[in-house]
C-alpha cells in the first residue's frame, strides 16, 4: 500500500469510477492541506484498505459512502469508531430512503444529497463534519492545565465548567512527572489541590466557581442596580429570554448560578431540534445562543445565585448570594430543573468520583475502555448512551419499567438498540454500590423476579428526571405539590395565593403579577428544549404586555 501520511485521512468509497475521481480532485484541492484524501470502487479494497490504516494506527477522520453499500459504514465504524460517517444518497423524501435508515439505527452520522447544484453544497458540510471530528480531538493547544489527585472529585466541576465554555483543556496528574513539574513553574506543592494553570502563568489554586469564571474572562459581579426584565436561568427558555428582550429594546441582565447552557448543554447531540437535520450538539446550541444574547445587548452575569425574590410596588427585587440586589419591572423565572438524586449514601460519596448526575459530557473521554452504566429510561439518558458508547467499552441502560416505550423518542430507541455495545436492562435498579475512593461495583436489584445482583462499574451516569429549582421563591409565587410554577389562568384557582390586580394573569405569569416563568420550571412545560425556546421567546411578548398595562392603567398600579 506504501507509506502513508501522517495527515489524518478522508476517504471516499463512490462505485461510479468518474464520480469517485471527480471528488477525490475536488476534496483534496479543498482539504488536502490538512488531511490525506483517498478513496476506491471497489467495497472489498475499500475494507481491506481500512483494515491496514486500523492496523497501523492511521487516523480516519471521515468516511463518505454512497449509499449502493452503506452496509460498509458499519463494518468501517467497528475499525475507525470516531471517523465521521457521511453517507452519499439520492433526495427521495421517502421514509424508505437509504439516508433515513442509516441515520435512524445510528449507522451514519451525516448524509450529503447528490446532485449538488454548487460546491458550496457539498464541501460547506463537509467542512462542518471534518470541523466537528476536529473537536473530539485531543486538544493541541491547552487553554488550562489542571493538577490533580487521582480521583479528586473536584475535577468534574473543572471538566464541566471547561467544556461548557469550550474551553480546550488538560488534567494531569499529581503524581506525574509532567504534574510535578507544572507545580515547580508555578512554585507550588501538592498540599492543596486541585490547582489550575491558565496558559499565561496565572494560577487558580482549589478554585471555586466564580474563581474559574473570572479566570475563563466571564462576568461573575453584577454591577447593574436596576432594570427593565430580570432573567434568572440561563438554559434554553432563559437564554431566549435574553436573546429577544434584549433585541426589542428592554434593558435586559440575565443571571445563571453555574454556567450557561442549563441541562440542554449537557446533551452531546439533540436530533430533534429543528433546522438541524444531523442533530446538535447541545452544549454548542446553548454557546451561540448565550453569544447571541450578549450581542444583542443582554447583560449577563455567571456565577451568581438569586437567594430571593420580593414585590416591592412596581419593582420585583431580586435578592443575589452576595448580598446585592437586582431591581426589575419585571422577572422572568427560568431556573429550570436539578436532578432527582438517587438516594443511596454509598453512591451518594461518590459522586465525582465515578458516580456522575446528567450526561456530564466533559467525562466521556475518560470513559474509553471503560463499562458504564446509566440510571434512566428518557432521551437525555439515550442521547448519552449514544455519546458515550464511542468511548466505553460497554454501556448499559437501567430502566425501571418493562420498556424504553413511553418514555424514549423513537428515534433513540432504534439507535440504542442498534448499538452493539449498548445494552438495555429493564425492571432493574440500583440498590447499592461500593468502591474504595472511586466506583467499582453495583448492586442491581431486579423487580420483576426479585433477584439482586453485584456487577462491576467503572462509572455510573444518572438521569432520572428532575425536581424544579424553585424553594428560593417567596410563599406567594404559587407551586404544585412537585414544586413547578403555576402560570396563566391556573393561578386564579389557588386560594392560598389570590390574584389582586384588575386584569388576569398573562398566559406564562405567574401568581405575583410581573414576574413570569418559561422552560422545564413551569408545571405543563413540555420537557423538550425546543418547547423551552418556544416559551422563552413568548414571554418576552407576555413582558411587553405587563409594561404595557402597568403604564397606560392606573387601575393596574392599584392592583
Amino acid at each position: 500500500m506504501g507509506q502513508l501520511s501522517a495527515l489524518p485521512v478522508l476517504y471516499v468509497v463512490d462505485h461510479e469510477a468518474v464520480s469517485l475521481d471527480v471528488l477525490l480532485a475536488d476534496l483534496s484541492r479543498r482539504f488536502g492541506s490538512g488531511f490525506t484524501v483517498r478513496g476506491e470502487t471497489s467495497s472489498e479494497a475499500a475494507l481491506v484498505a481500512l483494515q491496514e490504516m486500523a492496523a497501523t494506527d492511521v487516523s480516519v477522520a471521515l468516511l463518505l459512502v454512497d449509499d449502493a453499500d452503506a452496509d460498509l459504514l458499519a463494518q468501517a465504524h467497528e475499525l475507525h469508531p470516531r471517523a465521521k460517517r457521511v453517507l452519499l444518497v439520492d433526495r427521495d423524501y421517502s421514509s424508505s430512503s437509504p439516508a433515513v435508515q442509516a441515520m435512524a439505527l445510528g449507522r451514519a452520522d451525516y448524509h450529503i444529497v447528490r446532485p449538488w447544484a454548487d460546491d458550496e453544497m457539498m464541501y460547506g458540510p463537509m467542512s462542518d463534519y471534518l470541523f466537528s471530528w476536529i473537536r473530539e480531538q485531543e486538544p493541541n493547544f491547552e487553554l488550562f492545565r489542571i493538577v490533580a489527585a487521582d480521583g479528586d472529585s473536584r475535577v468534574l466541576q473543572l471538566r464541566d465548567v471547561m467544556t461548557r465554555f469550550g474551553m480546550p483543556f488538560a488534567i494531569y496528574p499529581v503524581d506525574g512527572e509532567a504534574g510535578r513539574g507544572l507545580l515547580h513553574e508555578a512554585g507550588l506543592d501538592a498540599s492543596r489541590l486541585p490547582v489550575v494553570v491558565r496558559y499565561d502563568g496565572h494560577t487558580i489554586i482549589d478554585p471555586s466557581l466564580p474563581d474559574l469564571a473570572r479566570a475563563i474572562g466571564v462576568n461573575v459581579t453584577n454591577d447593574v442596580d436596576t432594570c427593565e426584565v430580570a432573567i434568572v436561568g440561563a438554559g434554553p427558555a432563559g437564554l431566549t429570554a435574553a436573546v429577544y428582550a434584549a433585541s426589542e429594546g428592554l434593558d435586559t441582565v440575565m443571571l445563571e448560578e453555574e454556567v450557561s447552557g442549563g441541562q440542554a448543554s449537557t446533551s452531546p447531540l439533540i436530533r430533534n431540534y429543528p433546522g438541524f437535520p444531523h442533530g446538535v450538539n447541545g452544549g454548542v446550541l446553548m454557546e451561540r445562543t448565550c453569544e447571541q444574547a450578549w450581542l444583542m445587548g443582554a447583560h449577563i452575569v455567571f456565577a451568581q445565585q438569586a437567594v430571593a425574590l420580593e414585590r416591592q410596588g412596581e419593582q420585583r427585587v431580586v435578592h443575589l448570594r452576595d448580598g446585592t440586589e437586582l431591581r426589575a419591572r419585571a422577572v422572568v423565572l427560568a431556573t429550570g430543573i436539578e436532578w432527582r438524586r438517587l438516594g443511596v449514601p454509598r453512591l451518594e460519596a461518590l459522586v465525582g468520583s465515578g458516580v456522575f448526575y446528567g450526561a456530564a459530557v466533559g467525562e466521556s473521554r475518560a470513559m474509553a475502555d471503560q463499562d458504564v452504566f446509566i440510571v434512566g429510561a428518557g432521551n437525555s439518558a439515550g442521547q448519552a448512551a449514544q455519546h458515550l458508547a464511542k468511548h466505553a467499552r460497554t454501556v448499559t441502560l437501567l430502566v425501571r419499567g418493562e420498556s424504553l416505550a413511553k418514555s424514549m423518542s423513537t428515534y433513540l430507541i432504534r439507535a440504542v438498540e442498534s448499538t452493539p455495545n449498548v445494552v438495555v436492562r429493564n425492571h432493574t435498579e440500583v440498590v447499592d454500590g461500593s468502591g474504595a475512593g472511586s466506583l467499582e461495583s453495583l448492586t442491581l436489584a431486579d423487580r420483576a423476579s426479585g433477584a439482586v445482583a453485584e456487577v462491576a462499574a467503572d462509572a455510573m451516569f444518572i438521569m432520572i428526571g428532575g425536581e424544579p429549582h424553585t424553594r428560593w421563591l417567596p410563599d406567594d409565587i404559587a407551586r404544585d405539590a412537585q414544586g413547578y410554577l403555576i402560570t396563566g389562568r391556573d393561578v386564579l384557582d389557588q386560594p392560598a395565593t389570590p390574584w389582586t390586580y384588575q386584569r388576569e394573569p398573562l398566559t406564562l405569569e405567574t401568581s405575583m403579577p410581573g414576574v413570569f416563568a418559561a422552560g422545564d420550571v413551569r408545571q405543563g412545560s413540555i420537557k423538550r428544549v425546543a418547547s423551552a425556546v418556544g416559551e422563552g421567546a413568548t414571554v418576552v411578548r407576555m413582558v411587553h404586555e405587563h409594561l404595557r398595562a402597568y403604564e397606560l392603567d392606573p387601575a393596574v398600579r392599584a392592583g
